[in-house]
């Protein structure tokens, strides 16, 4: 569940080896796991990926954008990767605070599994690994992080952010990263409301990067 192009993913969303969509629930390709080595919350580590997940071989250029623009995470309360995929931001977030609650949101079950083997492996304890219809209802969130699946269409889009941007706390943030191709730039008209079609969120939306084609959004006021 990314916005990434590229050697990350084609035009159609599928995953570098050309096969499933990566969000799709159940993906149809061979589960042929792989360790690849990244450096996650500036510590080199090893991680458990495969196919039918995005950007399998590595972080993506989007996630590595957003992930040196964001400040340090809240270290107590419940953060948010939305389309956590294998998990690098998850992870991110949970060794960066590790007395905090890190929920890594995916509908695709692979990658469910992978991030909780990944958390496991890292000793990262405090990651809770959920489909979106298994997250309460009643959780807000301090900060919310995310590549979101800008392949699943505008208007699929704009329903998941309409609803999980509210479920972020009145006093939180929520940091998202674009391409530019890809619609960084409606995206955030639509987000403020200067869009025909506006959310009406009554958020405020800052563009806080741009680097390497990637917009990078910090949206604020959400609950």
């Amino acid at each position: 569940m990314h916005s990434g192009d590229g050697p990350d993913g084609d035009s159609t969303g599928r995953d570098s080896t050309g096969g499933d969509h990566y969000f799709t629930a159940r993906p149809a390709s061979a589960d042929e796991r792989r360790s690849v080595r990244v450096r996650i919350a500036d510590r080199d580590v090893t991680v458990e990926t495969a196919g039918g997940v995005f950007s399998p071989d590595h972080v993506d250029l989007g996630t590595q954008v957003l992930l040196r623009t964001v400040p340090a995470p809240p270290a107590t309360g419940d953060l948010l990767d939305l389309g956590c995929g294998w998990g690098p931001v998850a992870l991110t977030l949970a060794l960066s605070s590790p007395r905090a609650r890190v929920w890594a949101v995916d509908v695709n079950e692979r990658a469910l599994d992978l991030v909780r083997r990944n958390a496991e492996r890292l000793g990262a304890a405090n990651v809770v690994a959920a489909r979106p219809e298994d997250v309460p209802p009643d959780v807000r969130f301090a900060t919310l992080w995310s590549n979101p699946p800008v392949r699943i269409g505008k208007a699929a889009l704009h329903d998941l952010l309409t609803a999980w941007l509210p479920r972020v706390a009145t006093d939180g943030d929520a940091w998202l990263v674009v391409g530019r191709n890809l619609g960084a730039d409606p995206l955030h008209r639509w987000l403020v409301g200067d869009a025909p079609d506006g959310a009406g969120l009554g958020v405020t939306v800052d563009r806080v990067a741009s680097a390497k084609g990637f917009r990078v959004l910090r949206v604020t006021s959400c609950g």
